[in-house]
C-alpha cells in the first residue's frame, strides 16, 4: 500500500497504551496512519474524521476487546473500513476475526490492510450478513453504526451460535431501542439485553454496547440459527483473507 499521501496523521495518544498490548501497538498505529491516508484518499474516512480518529473511532472500538471471550470466533458486519473488527483483531491475536463487508473498495482496503499488517486471524468476507445466514454462526457477532436495532437483530442473531452473543456498540439511544424490540426479543427467545459501558476509566465518554443472547441455547427461537448451526459443524472452514 502506497505512503505517497501527504496527509498529516493523528500521534498516538497516551491512553492507547492502556487499550492495547505494547506489542500491538505498533500494528493499531499503522492502521490508523492508513485510515488517515489511504482510507481518505478512497472515500472510506471524512477527511474531518482523520485528526481524530483516536478518539472517536480506534479507541472506542478498542475497549470493546474486553467483552471477547478467550480464543472467540468473531463476526464483525458491516465492517466498513474495518470499525471495530480490525482493531479488534489487532488488540486480540486470540481470537478468529471475519469481516463481512458488501463493497469492493472497501474490501480491498481492508486485504492490503490485512496483507501489511500480517494479521493471520481476519478472514475478510465480500458480501452482507444474510449471505451468511445458514453457513455460519459465531461465538460473538459486532457492529457499529450499522442499522437500529430491531434491522440488527435480524441481520446478526442468525449467525449467533447457540452459547454466542451479539455485541453492538450503540450510543445513547440504546435503551430506547430495546424497549422498541421486546416483543421481537420474546418471539426469537433471546435473554433479555444487557447495556454494558466499556472503558469508564478510560475513554470519555465510555463505549456503549448492547449485548443479546439467546435466553435458551438449547432452544433457539429464530429457525435459521438453529440450522447454521447444524451446517456450521459439517462445513470446513474458509480460508484466511478470503473474498467471495
Amino acid at each position: 500500500m502506497s505512503d505517497d499521501v501527504s496527509r498529516e496523521t493523528p500521534s498516538v495518544p497516551v491512553v492507547a497504551r492502556r487499550v492495547f498490548a505494547s506489542d500491538r501497538l505498533g500494528l493499531v498505529e499503522r492502521y490508523t496512519q492508513l485510515l488517515a491516508t489511504e482510507g481518505v484518499v478512497r472515500g472510506l474516512i471524512g477527511p474531518r474524521e482523520a485528526p481524530r480518529l483516536w478518539d472517536r473511532h480506534i479507541l472506542n472500538s478498542g475497549v470493546v476487546a474486553e467483552a471477547l471471550p478467550a480464543g472467540a470466533s468473531v463476526c464483525d458486519i458491516g465492517t466498513g473500513a474495518g470499525l471495530p473488527g480490525l482493531v479488534l483483531a489487532i488488540a486480540r491475536p486470540d481470537v478468529q476475526m471475519t469481516l463481512i463487508e458488501p463493497l469492493l473498495r472497501r474490501t480491498t482496503f481492508l486485504e492490503e490492510v490485512v496483507a501489511e499488517l500480517g494479521l493471520e486471524n481476519v478472514t475478510v468476507v465480500r458480501g452482507r450478513a444474510e449471505d451468511l445466514h445458514g453457513e455460519r454462526t459465531f461465538d460473538v457477532v459486532t457492529s457499529r453504526a450499522v442499522a437500529p436495532l430491531d434491522r440488527l437483530l435480524g441481520w446478526s442473531m442468525p449467525l449467533v451460535a447457540p452459547d454466542g452473543a451479539l455485541v453492538a456498540m450503540k450510543g445513547q439511544s440504546a435503551v430506547d431501542e430495546i424497549a422498541a424490540v421486546s416483543e421481537l426479543l420474546r418471539t426469537w427467545r433471546c435473554a433479555t439485553p444487557e447495556v454494558r459501558t466499556l472503558g469508564d476509566e478510560i475513554l470519555d465518554p465510555p463505549t456503549t454496547v448492547v449485548r443479546v443472547e439467546w435466553s435458551d441455547p438449547s432452544s433457539i427461537g429464530w429457525p435459521l440459527a438453529r440450522v447454521s448451526s447444524r451446517r456450521a459443524e459439517r462445513r470446513p472452514r474458509r480460508s484466511k483473507r478470503e473474498v467471495s
